[in-house]
């Protein structure tokens, strides 16, 4: 006499079906892709938070004002979503995870599902350790504290679920587990869902950020060389597309229908379906190049017809997909540390700038490189792409006047937080 209601189906019924275990996966990657998250807020935090004067901050919006500003209350609505999105990802993953034995089809498409919930478990958990705890040190213990670390997936919400804080080295741990283990599960072509390719991107990202940097280059030139990934042609045909361009390593998927793309609110003008433009580039980021009237990165701007500011043309398109992980990205990874290590894996770093980075752009090659010349080319590359606070900490940059380690470069734990997780009490990061 027990009918099971239409709208819903039992935790027992949900956890059980192979169909039901690989919707939960679509449904972390869409949890993924709004905008608290992947789908633009993590950018335009780290932009503005590390911002310098490269942009300026136009819009009426209290909270990303906070982070131009560099002064971010605990209230902060931004982070209080960055943080419940995060962890819901990270229970979907881990219900995945928990419960891989419900995919019978075949052991290839079990590692399939296994391996994406663990990319997707690892992206969450690095870029929540990065905003919401104290910089990597290459060398030393990281006992400092980083962000709650569970890898269980939560299915009984009656009991007590307070978690304390995990060391940094403990969620780093995790995250290139989780990496190493869906490289040598995801398969090499996956669709435009994650790979073995975007697994090993994003670990390269990581031993970056580590100061593991021969860990780093090595994981970058596999990808180069083995993933089947191309530079786009031109510059702008690296952004606005509908599918997944030849340089796209991986990327969230946008359409009419479904997916966020809230980077096109912030950075676009009304006529393509922003704001006006709340976030406009300032003739302080012009003044980075060296080419300005040549570099085609400097040219990839337009007018507001609203304010009259210059505009990034990154983000024109409201319905296009976001770009995660290019392989930009890898080529200036594998050159800056060739240069640290001072190797020749794959190119020569002053090579792999002119070759691979400045060609496409109408810029005059460089007759030398050194690190700060591979960190501005770096800044101008990944602009508005979501790295630059965390660029500025792992090198040790100030921003403006403030240190890379002031307390007001990392983000406050959420008063929500805060208020319901008994364990967090005393845990709250310095400066709050």
């Amino acid at each position: 006499m027990e009918i099971e209601p239409d709208q819903s189906i039992s935790l027992e019924a949900a956890l059980s079906s192979e169909a039901n275990i690989k919707g939960i996966l679509v449904g972390a990657y869409d949890e993924a892709n709004q905008g608290a998250s992947y789908g633009g807020q993590l950018y335009v935090i780290s932009d503005l938070i590390g911002n310098d004067n490269q942009v300026s901050w136009n819009g009426t919006f209290a909270q990303p004002r906070e982070f131009f500003v560099q002064g971010v209350l605990v209230d902060n609505l931004w982070v209080d979503n960055a943080w419940a999105n995060g962890y819901e990802v990270i229970n979907q993953a881990n219900l995945v995870i928990d419960n891989i034995a419900s995919i019978t089809s075949s052991t290839a498409e079990a590692e399939r599902v296994e391996g994406e919930a663990k990319f997707l478990r690892a992206l969450t958990y690095f870029d929540l350790v990065r905003h919401f705890g104290p910089t990597y040190v290459a060398g030393a213990t990281n006992s400092q504290l980083g962000v709650p670390l569970r890898i269980t997936g939560i299915t009984d919400y009656s009991v007590d679920l307070s978690m304390s804080r995990s060391t940094v080295e403990e969620v780093y741990s995790q995250v290139v587990s989780d990496l190493i283990s869906a490289m040598g599960l995801l398969p090499a072509d996956n669709d435009y869902f994650a790979d073995a390719a975007a697994a090993e991107a994003l670990l390269a990202r990581v031993y970056l950020q580590m100061g593991n940097y021969s860990g780093a280059r090595d994981a970058a030139h596999s990808v180069i060389t083995t993933s089947g990934h191309t530079m786009a042609a031109t510059f702008a045909g690296a952004f606005n597309n509908d599918a997944d361009d030849v340089e796209d390593i991986f990327a969230f998927q946008v359409t009419s229908q479904t997916g966020t793309n809230s980077l096109v609110t912030f950075y676009a003008h009304e006529a393509l379906g922003g704001r006006g433009g709340d976030i406009s580039v300032t003739t302080d980021y012009i003044a980075l190049f060296d080419a300005p009237t040549l570099d085609e990165r400097a040219l990839f701007t337009y007018v507001s017809d609203q304010s009259g500011d210059d505009l990034t043309s990154k983000y024109t398109n409201q319905f296009g997909n976001v770009p995660v992980i290019r392989l930009a990205e890898m080529h200036l990874i594998r050159a800056e540390c060739n240069l640290r290590e001072v190797t020749t894996i794959g190119e020569a770093p002053l090579a792999d700038i002119n070759n691979n980075i400045r060609a496409r752009l109408s810029a005059p090659a460089l007759g030398s490189v050194d690190l700060d010349a591979i960190l501005n080319e770096r800044q101008l590359e990944l602009a508005f792409e979501g790295h630059l606070i965390h660029d500025m900490k792992r090198t040790g940059r100030s921003v403006g006047i403030i240190a890379f380690d002031a307390d007001e470069l990392v983000l406050p734990i959420p008063q929500s937080e805060m208020d319901t997780n008994p364990l967090m009490d005393g845990q709250q990061n310095d400066g709050y």
